[in-house]
């Protein structure tokens, strides 16, 4: 939501617009890390399951339910881009976050990058 103030000529009168993000979606980059160097690999089929299942662990078969979209999966990175609805994301955020181990290996995801543009995950300004 961007909010822009503007003062009127002489009047002294302030104007207020808000102008609200129009789109429906957050997208997330994400990536997989295990602790120890593994040779655990995964399709985009499995990581979408670990992400389900993170989601029913932590809110139930509610959880599991909810709608998302891996856009774009890189298996030699396990790292992804996912479309999620806003009223959704911190429920999916909080499931990447507590998820602890994957196939009794520590693992961790980490986000990279949020944003309800998937343009902007193009680039990165910190690197």
């Amino acid at each position: 939501m961007a909010c822009h103030e503007r003062m009127e000529d002489d009047s002294g009168k302030y104007e207020r617009i808000v102008h609200k993000n129009g789109s429906s979606y957050h997208y997330l980059k994400i990536s997989l890390e295990f602790e120890e160097d593994t040779s655990i690999r995964l399709n985009s089929a499995q990581f979408k399951q670990l992400i389900i299942s993170s989601l029913k662990q932590l809110f139930g078969e509610i959880g599991a339910a909810l709608p998302f979209d891996v856009l774009q999966f890189e298996e030699n990175t396990l790292s992804a881009v996912l479309r999620v609805y806003n009223r959704d994301l911190v429920k999916v955020w909080s499931a990447l976050t507590l998820l602890g181990s994957y196939q009794s290996e520590m693992c961790a995801f980490r986000v990279q990058q949020v944003s309800p543009f998937l343009l902007a995950l193009c680039g990165n300004s910190r690197t």
